[in-house]
């Protein structure tokens, strides 16, 4: 996937070794799913690179904690963190600005929720896209889920389907970059037993969307996460200011 229209298009030697390169690129928030899509990740590849990217979250700090923990616990010396600050700027949700107030979780609420922030992922990729090509990677690893797409547009298969062809087109020749999305068909209770197969550290990740000391327990990204670990009979490691049981599943 390089980005090249013409079929008749032969790659060099140097190019097709280039094209085996075992070194991936993993954006990881600091959440659950990128959490483990940084376990499939670390389990695909010889070699990983992890990205963080903070946009002025009210729980950037907290996230960004959890990174570090979650880069330290797979021994990635290889880590880039990176502020696009003007995302907060721009405004229009309730991650980043304290003037829109985060929402009670209503999962089953028609519409695009308040903490959809406009166009996040595509600036995630475009920076994950410009560090892969330069490290000499060969795929970008994200963890969007499906699940999530009723209320976040670029979380939907058909905008990684896009994006690719966007990075295709748009890299040097010689670039062989592929998306991957590996949780992206998973229900999030599939999430939490993956990590359990694979050992990921889910007692460093963080999700709320307003709390950086216990987790609120009622914004969406709780809600989800503790349906999810309801779901699969596993006891969600982290602490909550509201109690688990009480939710509404």
């Amino acid at each position: 996937m390089g980005g090249h229209d013409d079929e008749s298009y032969e790659p060099s030697e140097s190019e097709s070794r280039d094209s085996e390169s075992s070194l991936a690129v993993c954006l990881v928030s600091g959440g659950m799913d990128s959490c483990v899509t940084a376990a499939i990740a670390r389990a695909e590849n010889d070699e990983l690179g992890l990205l963080h990217i903070s946009y002025g979250q009210r729980t950037e700090e907290r996230e960004r904690q959890a990174f570090e923990e979650i880069a330290d616990y797979y021994q990635t010396n290889l880590r880039l963190t990176v502020s696009i600050e003007h995302l907060s700027r721009i405004g229009g949700s309730s991650l980043t600005d304290p003037q829109i107030p985060v929402t009670r979780a209503n999962l089953g609420a028609p519409g695009i929720p308040s903490s959809y922030v406009p166009f996040r992922n595509a600036h995630f990729l475009s920076i994950a896209t410009s560090w892969a090509e330069m490290i000499q990677a060969c795929r970008i690893y994200i963890g969007a889920v499906a699940e999530d797409s009723s209320g976040y547009p670029d979380c939907r298969p058909e905008f990684y389907a896009a994006f690719q062809k966007v990075i295709d087109l748009g890299t040097r020749p010689q670039t062989a970059l592929e998306i991957r999305t590996p949780v992206i068909a998973m229900k999030k209770r599939e999430i939490v037993l993956r990590a359990q197969s694979l050992g990921a550290p889910l007692e460093l990740t963080w999700s709320c969307y307003q709390e950086s000391e216990q987790a609120c327990g009622v914004c969406d990204s709780c809600a989800l996460r503790l349906r999810a670990f309801h779901d699969a009979g596993i006891t969600d490691p982290i602490s909550y200011s509201l109690d688990s049981k009480r939710f509404a599943y």
